[in-house]
């Protein structure tokens, strides 16, 4: 695609983009009725079905960038994509609902068991920032160490969410009472006069999650191209503008979870996918048969550190419930927003540096 100009490369970046937001939407209902359907179970279908489809954007970019050998736009892509995801809950928060009387949706959504899922994604970008200082040669049978743990304490993770969401020993089993009915990990349906067969959901979710694994590859190819044309990094590239097209699908199914009530599954989504995220390290490392993480540079682990900092902000603010809104958004949301802003000039400073 470098051969071709620069205002075509932007019509095929939006048109991939368009088709991911719309694919979306459709994974998010499909995945719906599969859930309900085949009885996969709040964590099964609530966090890692909607978590992978969700990130079907970032899991093509990273085996194209892993055949290719591209690894500082996988790296770039996954860590990047892991902050600005987290800014989504400020998105969700400032235009789900809104109104008067409206509270911020961490006052909605206060559950302990989201709180938990925050400490998985901080427990995981640490183990990425550990990787970062081992040595480049410790590989074996195509494998690190610090992959194999990320997808490990993922694992562990879902298992503990999973126990958590049947209940925990404190009062209101760990959910504040005046807060979003619906447990994470729950998904909240509508009742249609004419249900979608299981057939007909498997059969759009598969043709959505095609849609979104072109769109994903045709996206990183015209992305880059258009980012040398123009001098971007390819790390500021990922971690800002490719990171935010492939974030149209959180975007798109939390909204849909917020006007129907379900605050809860939409932080749910967007901590599961963070969670999620840094295990695609692991498929980066088979592909290329390399150490991704000991090739990290400054700026992969200053993201890292950002996406920790972002997600430790909605964990406070979970707890502590803010009832006060600026411009729209809950008092943490506001914070989650000033710092992605001044992240990203940190950012920029380090690329030019």
């Amino acid at each position: 695609m470098e051969s071709l100009p620069l205002w075509l490369l932007v019509l095929v970046f939006v048109a991939g983009a368009a088709v991911i937001w719309i694919a979306g939407i459709q994974l998010s209902k499909t995945t719906d009725v599969l859930d309900a359907r085949l009885h996969l179970g709040s964590a099964l279908g609530g966090l890692i079905v909607l978590a992978v489809a969700t990130n079907l954007p970032e899991i093509a970019i990273t085996v194209s960038a892993g055949i290719s050998g591209s690894i500082e736009v996988a790296a770039g892509n996954i860590l990047g994509g892991i902050a600005l995801q987290t800014v989504v809950i400020a998105v969700l928060d400032a235009f789900g609902k809104r109104g008067k009387g409206v509270k911020p949706i961490t006052y909605r959504a206060a559950s302990l068991t989201l709180v938990l899922e925050a400490v998985v994604v901080v427990a995981v970008l640490a183990v990425v920032i550990a990787g970062s200082q081992l040595p480049p040669d410790l590989v074996v049978a195509r494998l690190t160490p610090d992959v194999v743990l990320i997808a490990v304490i993922w694992l562990v993770g879902l298992f503990l969410v999973q126990r958590a969401s049947k209940g925990l020993p404190w009062h209101e089993s760990g959910h504040a009472p005046d807060a979003s009915p619906h447990a994470a990990g729950h998904r909240t349906r509508k009742q249609d006069p004419k249900p979608m067969s299981t057939r007909k959901a498997a059969i759009v979710f598969a043709v959505s999650a095609l849609a979104t694994l072109v769109a994903g590859v045709v996206l990183e190819q015209a992305g880059d191209a258009a980012s040398g044309q123009i001098g971007l990094s390819g790390v500021l590239f990922g971690a800002t503008v490719l990171a935010l097209a492939t974030s149209l699908p959180e975007i798109s199914t939390g909204l849909q979870a917020v006007k129907q009530g379900d605050d809860n599954l939409a932080v749910s989504d967007i901590f599961g996918g963070n969670a999620f995220l840094p295990v695609l390290f692991l498929v980066a490392t088979v592909l290329s048969g390399k150490a991704v993480l000991p090739q990290a540079n400054a700026s992969d682990v200053y993201l890292t550190a950002l996406a920790a900092l972002l997600t430790l902000v909605y964990a406070v603010g979970l707890v502590f419930r803010p009832q006060r809104r600026i411009v729209g958004m809950g008092v943490d949301s506001f914070v989650v927003v000033v710092m992605y802003l001044i992240g990203v000039a940190g950012l920029v400073a380090i690329t030019l540096a």
